[in-house]
């Protein structure tokens, strides 16, 4: 894979950039401009080189059809007052465009109209991938978090151009080698979500590499349950014991610790009071909410001894301030760590940003990645089709 920070050659060319945009939108009003931010580096390092950029992203699923809510009118905005730069966004026919048309615009940055717009990108279709490679001279991947997909504008389009990997997609592959390959151990994981079922594949990928990986969140409540203990109304998942006893008798056959809540916060429903309960004492009408003090502690007596950590999904209902401690306080601690160079943390996954941007502790990790579907599938071990059509 090579990298377009190493080229030298981009005076007056015409760079096709592929990004991820794909930003929330409420009203035509942007609610997280994360996944804008962390490209703005890749838009000045062109620009800085001369270059006539084309930028090629998407904005939800309008499944080939024009959507209005879903135009990347409001992006394009977004992105002049980032980077000081006017942006064009072309609304025309993607076909009726070509280097002529794309010749007569005195900016710098062109934004061409969401791209699943048309059908032939999420087919990978070769026709719609040559046409879009015509309009410049270089292809760029700086969209990471869409390299899982097989789209025309990802993978068929690197067969007609040159093509190279932008500076934010190297950063999440550095950060994610890190984890996986480079790794300076002990490592940790903590890992939480809802279902265990979505995340197996990533731990039993991770059980033969990492030194301990914690459980937590929903998926946590069905290793509790599997040894004995009453749930009651707690989120789970059903008909997941054998995944649970899979991924038990992998670890201790890899020398992998298993770490899950031993105590928990409950309440009777989403909105409740808050109480500290050991795992034996949780009554039928209560749910799961948070890990209680005693876990939090013992995470942290993990943390403190890891070298290397992966943080992906929440440890509770933290959307809840009074179900958001086990959460804040992995954060305090990774953060702590962090700061004094004691270890090196990757985050990632939707909800996971979410709570960090809610901290203010974005940039208190060492990288935290917007990817979700990729950031998994990369972490199961699987090759990226988008990564693939680099190499």
């Amino acid at each position: 894979m090579r990298s377009i920070l190493g080229q030298h050659n981009l005076e007056n060319k015409k760079i096709i950039l592929r990004l991820d945009l794909n930003v929330p939108l409420i009203d035509g009003i942007i609610t997280d401009t994360t996944r804008i931010d962390k490209i703005v580096q890749t838009i000045k390092f062109l620009l800085e080189q001369n270059s006539k950029i084309i930028i090629l992203s998407h904005v939800g699923r309008p499944k080939g059809k024009i959507v209005e809510e879903l135009s990347l009118k409001p992006i394009g905005e977004e992105l002049e007052k980032k980077l000081n730069e006017k942006v064009k966004l072309i609304k025309d026919n993607i076909y009726k465009i070509d280097k002529n048309f794309i010749e007569g615009f005195n900016e710098k940055i062109l934004l061409l109209e969401n791209i699943r717009y048309y059908p032939e990108e999420e087919n990978n279709d070769e026709k719609f991938a040559e046409h879009l490679a015509s309009l410049g001279d270089i292809y760029v991947n700086d969209a990471f978090s869409c390299s899982h997909r097989a789209h025309a504008s990802v993978c068929e389009i690197s067969k007609f151009l040159p093509s190279f990997s932008g500076l934010q997609l190297d950063l999440e592959i550095e950060a994610l080698k890190k984890i996986t390959s480079n790794i300076t151990k002990p490592v940790t994981c903590i890992i939480g979500g809802s279902k265990i079922s979505t995340k197996i594949n990533v731990i039993k990928n991770l059980i033969s590499k990492f030194d301990n990986i914690i459980i937590v969140g929903g998926m946590a409540n069905n290793i509790i349950e599997y040894q004995g203990n009453n749930i009651g109304k707690s989120i789970k998942e059903e008909n997941v014991n054998s995944i649970v006893n899979e991924i038990i008798s992998l670890s201790k056959k890899e020398n992998c610790k298993i770490i899950y809540p031993e105590d928990v916060v409950v309440s009777n429903n989403l909105n409740g009071l808050p109480k500290i309960k050991e795992l034996s004492e949780i009554n039928s009408d209560e749910m799961i909410l948070d890990m209680g003090p005693k876990t939090i502690k013992k995470i942290s007596e993990i943390i403190d001894i890891t070298k290397t950590i992966l943080w992906n999904g929440p440890a509770g209902y933290f959307e809840n301030p009074d179900f958001a401690n086990g959460s804040i306080e992995i954060a305090k601690k990774i953060i702590e760590n962090n700061k004094e160079n004691k270890i090196y943390s990757v985050a990632g996954g939707g909800d996971t940003v979410s709570l960090l941007n809610s901290l203010n502790a974005v940039e208190d990790f060492n990288f935290v990645s917007t990817a979700g579907g990729a950031f998994l599938e990369y972490l199961e071990g699987k090759e990226l089709p988008g990564i693939k059509a680099l190499n």
